[in-house]
């Protein structure tokens, strides 16, 4: 392969990402905070790097995707950031899910340090990487889509792209929206349905016969109806996610409605102790446990 490719975050994500690209045969060098993600990294084929500078050194095209906007510059624009490699023709992607209007300032930033960056937040969970059917939207310049297209359309159903920078952003915010806000209506859905004396079973056939049909129900109906909480998609995370939502709503003059009172359901769930659990364990803040 002709691009060497690098990774910076190696949580669920990142390390399931780095393998698709390395069973693809990039060459992939890697950093995390974390040693245990790193040796995991290792054992799966990667080039473990001391720091994020390290990882702009030994690529052309680096990605990552983190959990805090501080996460984020550190890794950019600290002291070992990858704009501190000073290489010519560098392509960022920026995987993680951010604010449109903070996306676009760091696209600002790192052009002026000679990096160009797309904005290629992603749709789907693990499980999605691994069988390839996560999505793509992708904002940013032609020139930059063009190069990263071919190595991230192999490991997706579908990329897009989306427009200039900030697109993608926009795109993973109003989907994250649906997806956040539909957890907690699905969990009112087979509570009320549990209380008024369905069965699991009889839920399980009928309504995916229906109008509820869809990939938010497949992913939901187990861990909802036998309350398996392993995190695929944490409480915290969709906390963040809804704020974001509602923050770009108010910017464009719009005060939803739906999404803060799904927002405030999780917050009692993170209040519980349950952040770090799945956000279908929503479904014991309806039943009076949290």
């Amino acid at each position: 392969m002709s691009e060497k490719l690098g990774m910076i975050g190696l949580g669920k994500m990142g390390l399931s990402l780095s393998r698709e690209l390395i069973a693809d045969g990039y060459q992939v060098a890697g950093y995390d905070i974390d040693p245990a993600r790193m040796e995991m990294f290792s054992a799966a084929g990667g080039c473990a790097c001391l720091n994020a500078r390290a990882v702009a050194e030994m690529s052309e095209i680096t990605f990552s995707i983190l959990l805090k906007a501080e996460h984020i510059e550190d890794n950019l624009f600290g002291v070992d950031g990858i704009d501190k490699a000073a290489k010519s023709d560098l392509i960022h992607v920026e995987m993680s899910t951010m604010p449109p209007a903070y996306s676009m300032n760091l696209c600002t930033k790192l052009a002026e340090r000679g990096i160009d960056m797309l904005d290629a937040p992603i749709s789907g969970s693990t499980p999605q990487v691994e069988d390839r059917s996560i999505t793509f939207m992708v904002g940013g310049s032609d020139t930059a889509f063009a190069r990263v297209e071919p190595i991230i359309e192999k490991i997706s159903a579908d990329t897009t792209h989306t427009g200039p920078s900030g697109t993608g952003a926009v795109m993973k915010v109003i989907t994250n929206l649906f997806v956040n806000a539909s957890t907690a209506l699905l969990a009112e859905v087979i509570i009320t349905g549990e209380r008024a004396g369905l069965s699991h079973e009889v839920m399980a056939h009928c309504l995916p016969k229906g109008s509820v049909k869809g990939k938010m129900l497949d992913m939901s109906i187990v861990p909802l109806t036998q309350r398996d909480f392993t995190a695929r998609g944490a409480v915290e995370i969709f906390i963040k996610d809804m704020g974001i939502a509602i923050d770009l709503a108010r910017e464009n003059g719009i005060d939803l409605a739906v999404v803060p009172a799904a927002r405030a359901m999780f917050e009692r769930a993170a209040a519980a102790g349950w952040a770090k659990d799945d956000a279908t364990r929503v479904i014991e803040v309806y039943e009076g446990k949290g």
